[in-house]
């Protein structure tokens, strides 16, 4: 399997679950701006949408879209246990989150990456961002140590590397004490360290 991927993008979530799974497969980078991969290629005729993530599997069929990509990963290796089973309550839970994170979270973002968005509109995204992560807060407030409970996740893949974009967009944790700690508790995971190291965010 062949990952697209930007560092510190979306795709960070499936390159989590990648090496959470314990299998084999390649990292491609992407830049997001020219839509080239690091060979010179053109990642438009890999994802015509140009975003990454992309998953090409063994059959050469391309995935894309980040809560899709780590359910297949998740589906795929079920030994690695990053998902419920297909048609339980439980898998349900799991996809309920992996949408909050894209469509709530993931979204509210977006302004604050912006080059042409209006200080209006990055103040009220992060105001967005920040009630979002108080509804993450009080999802965690039960002591749960992950997001479905005391097992790891794809969602927990997604959430972290998502509210890891505070650290570049100003915003702090401190208001929440949950959160903070379950990112500092799943950012010390040997996979989340490992992608993290692959992709230049951390010291290797």
């Amino acid at each position: 399997m062949k990952l697209y991927y930007a560092p510190g993008a979306c795709s960070l979530s499936p390159h989590i679950s990648l090496r959470e799974a314990g299998v084999e497969f390649e990292i491609v980078k992407v830049d997001t701006v020219t839509h080239l991969t690091e060979s010179g290629a053109d990642f438009k005729a890999i994802n015509p949408k140009g975003y990454v993530p992309a998953l090409v599997i063994e059959t050469g069929d391309v995935v894309t879209e980040g809560a899709a990509v780590v359910q297949y990963i998740a589906d795929r290796f079920p030994k690695a246990g990053l998902a419920p089973a297909n048609g339980t309550l439980e898998r349900t839970r799991l996809q309920e989150q992996l949408n909050f994170i894209a469509s709530e979270l993931h979204k509210a973002f977006s302004p604050l990456f912006s080059k042409t968005a209006s200080a209006d509109a990055k103040e009220a995204a992060a105001a967005q961002v920040g009630k979002r992560l108080g509804n993450v807060e009080a999802l965690l407030s039960d002591g749960r140590a992950h997001l479905l409970g005391d097992t790891f996740s794809v969602a927990d893949a997604y959430l972290f590397t998502v509210v890891n974009w505070t650290s570049v967009t100003g915003i702090s944790l401190e208001p929440w004490p949950q959160l903070t700690a379950y990112m500092q508790r799943v950012g010390q995971r040997p996979a989340v360290q490992a992608a993290m190291k692959a992709e230049g965010l951390i010291a290797a």
